[in-house]
């Protein structure tokens, strides 16, 4: 498996982000946008996977951000899928800010490439979706959106 996330899917968490830290309190600690993110799809794909399911693809996603992002050691996700010890890297400084958010926008689309992998493009897109239907989260660059424009001209 390539060890570098791929691009659509780090472009996609890093929007995640950015929607969270907008409709949410900009003064939270980074480290708990991770979170928020993170349990919006534990929430949604837990109904799809079960736990066990959803427990399985976020160890392997920590496991793989973790060869990026050493300070991610700390975290880890709990038999139940919760992600634990976020806090733990959380910086007091804005310039280490920017590594926890780094570290979470790493985790975030490493987990959202493996639902790639596992479940293709549309029902990929269709739970993120489905967890942040206001956010605006399609590029452009999909298949199904190109094929939505060749259609239309």
């Amino acid at each position: 498996m390539n060890m570098t996330p791929l691009p659509e899917m780090r472009d996609l968490a890093q929007r995640l982000f950015t929607y969270e830290v907008d409709a949410d309190d900009a003064s939270e600690p980074v480290g708990s946008t991770t979170v928020r993110v993170y349990e919006k799809l534990r929430q949604s794909l837990g109904e799809l996977a079960g736990a066990a399911g959803f427990q399985s693809l976020a160890s392997r996603a920590l496991t793989l951000a973790r060869s990026e992002v050493p300070s991610l050691s700390a975290a880890r996700v709990a038999p139940d899928g919760n992600l634990q010890g976020m806090s733990a890297i959380e910086p007091p400084i804005n310039v280490e800010r920017d590594r926890v958010h780094e570290a979470g926008v790493i985790l975030i689309s490493r987990l959202l490439g493996l639902l790639l992998i596992f479940l293709g493009e549309a029902l990929t897109m269709n739970l993120v979706r489905d967890v942040w239907p206001d956010a605006a989260l399609d590029n452009g660059n999909s298949e199904n959106e190109r094929e939505k424009r060749e259609h239309t001209r």
